[in-house]
């Protein structure tokens, strides 16, 4: 394909990236960037580089790749409750400052032979290109322009968050929480430089007004940080933060909005990265999202002869990819908005918990890469001593643990299928698209008042990931046995549900599974789930 102009709106890293693929990849064709903002402002502190997003990084451009793993700052990954803590020995998770990322990548964009030009805005109708790159976030002014085209979806989350950072290296990134009077907020921080870590910092509505955050920000200019809050959580985290003190850059609280569009293209303008779609901050970066697409784009385009074969490519090739991100994104947005309920588990049962909770990693996989924080997870699980839990067969291991419970007692965690038929047990369908809706809230807070709660419902591995969560609710708000009914094709699932304290008994039925299910066990990798 012969690409005469390509213009790529906004500077961001997923836009340079895309700006010097596609150099490198046309190098007969003009491509410019246009960004509104100055070379050297941004906002944010860190970004966090997934091992897999390196890979891909290197893949397509090993000269840039390298450059940034240079500037960044290696670290490993724990979880701090209170006194307990939970670490993860993982070589591979780097952090940079996304004004160090953005310096390289300009750098790299000009050297390609990219022209740079910023404070300038630019509506994608008005320029000569023969392709448009949208990568002008979320806020994207040519989404919003052309959306009956796009169609966009945005969804908005319960939770509240905002990012700051601190002047100094965390010694490891760290999730934690701090219960104030007022209720509980949790850290998912990470050292970014040798004398810097971001802090992001999320709570609920209930405590984010109880704190009297909701009045602070209303008193918070756009171009302003949110200093009342940032003093108190400079005094909630002093601990983490050992005397330091919490820098704000435009820092006030928002709800993580989920962007999703029916077409990513229109004619020759293609929408990349959080213009196109957003994943919640604790499953992944925006940063990788974008500079992954790039890569899609590239490649897509290289094997076209038309803009518009191309666009249509890279579109089915790399929506699926977001699609999926998107809904473990999901589940992770809705696990981490109830945190607080999960602070009473041992640390280590609750890495598990953290770990699978999405539905991408399963119980063995995660023992595989951690053995030791498993093992201490499991034996809290089972109330044995780390050395009874075995190294292999942990999944079988984990339904044969008898159970103990409101006076009761079960030789193992497989409910028997007369139980299901027992006058004080109370079957209950479970068909809600979310655990966490109304329909959902509604059934768990007018359960039935039976000994047991059986929950059943479809096969799909969606609707089994949402029944184990309401059941976890269910565990917590009653005093009922609560069992998931599931098929054996999802037993993964149900391991991982009753290792999590998700459920007290699951039911294997002989059902089968619907195809095209997603599968349960991706190798896990603790740097694609570090903030970022």
């Amino acid at each position: 394909m012969n690409l005469r102009r390509v213009a790529v709106l906004g500077g961001g890293p997923g836009g340079l990236y895309a700006a010097r693929l596609l150099k490198r990849s046309h190098p007969q064709a003009d491509v410019v960037v246009y960004e509104q903002s100055p070379p050297d402002r941004t906002f944010g502190f860190g970004v966090g580089i997934a091992s897999r997003t390196q890979q891909n990084l290197r893949d397509a451009d090993p000269e840039s790749l390298e450059s940034i793993v240079e500037a960044a700052h290696p670290h490993e990954m724990s979880m701090q409750v209170g006194r307990q803590t939970a670490r993860l020995s993982h070589g591979r998770l780097l952090a940079i400052a996304r004004t160090r990322l953005l310096a390289l990548l300009q750098g790299h964009a000009s050297d390609a032979g990219v022209r740079l030009h910023f404070g300038e805005r630019h509506d994608a109708a008005g320029l000569d290109a023969d392709l448009v790159v949208a990568a002008d976030g979320i806020n994207s002014a040519t989404r919003t322009g052309l959306a009956e085209r796009f169609r966009p979806r945005i969804t908005t989350g319960k939770g509240l968050y905002l990012w700051c950072g601190t002047d100094f290296a965390l010694p490891s990134a760290v999730f934690t929480p701090v219960t104030t009077t007022h209720g509980t907020f949790v850290a998912h921080a990470y050292p970014y430089a040798a004398d810097r870590s971001t802090f992001l910092i999320e709570t609920d509505e209930q405590t984010w007004r109880r704190a009297g955050f909701d009045l602070a920000t209303e008193q918070t200019g756009p171009q302003d940080s949110d200093e009342v809050s940032l003093k108190y959580l400079q005094e909630a985290f002093a601990e983490t933060l050992q005397g330091h003190v919490l820098i704000g850059n435009r820092t006030r609280w928002l709800h993580f909005r989920t962007v999703s569009c029916e077409s990513w293209h229109t004619g020759r303008t293609v929408l990349l990265g959080d213009a196109a779609h957003t994943a919640h901050y604790s499953i992944g970066s925006g940063t990788k999202l974008a500079m992954e697409d790039a890569i899609a784009l590239d490649r897509a385009l290289l094997s076209a002869t038309t803009v518009e074969e191309a666009l249509t490519e890279y579109e089915r090739i790399r929506r699926p990819e977001v699609d999926y991100l998107q809904r473990i994104a999901r589940r992770s947005e809705l696990w981490w908005e109830s945190f607080s309920e999960r602070t009473d588990l041992p640390v280590d049962q609750l890495m598990i918990a953290y770990m699978t909770r999405a539905g991408k990693v399963s119980v063995d996989r995660f023992a595989a890469s951690a053995p030791d924080v498993a093992r201490r997870g499991l034996a809290a699980y089972a109330d044995v001593a780390s050395e009874s839990v075995p190294a292999q067969d942990i999944a079988e291991w984990i339904t044969k643990q008898p159970l103990t419970i409101h006076g009761g007692r079960f030789g193992s965690r497989l409910a028997p299928a007369d139980l299901r038929d027992d006058p004080t047990t109370a079957v209950v369908s479970i068909d809600h698209p979310s655990a966490w809706n109304a329909e959902a809230d509604h059934t768990v807070h007018h359960a039935p008042g039976a000994r047991t709660l059986w929950l059943t419902g479809p096969s799909d591995r969606s609707a089994v990931l949402n029944r184990l969560d309401v059941a976890e609710r269910l565990t917590r708000r009653t005093d009922a046995v609560v069992v998931v009914e599931a098929p054996r094709s999802r037993h993964a699932d149900l391991v991982a549900g009753l290792a999590s304290a998700r459920t007290h008994l699951v039911h294997l039925t002989h059902e089968t599974a619907p195809d095209g299910d997603e599968a349960a066990g991706t190798p896990p990798d603790p740097a694609t789930d570090a903030s970022a």
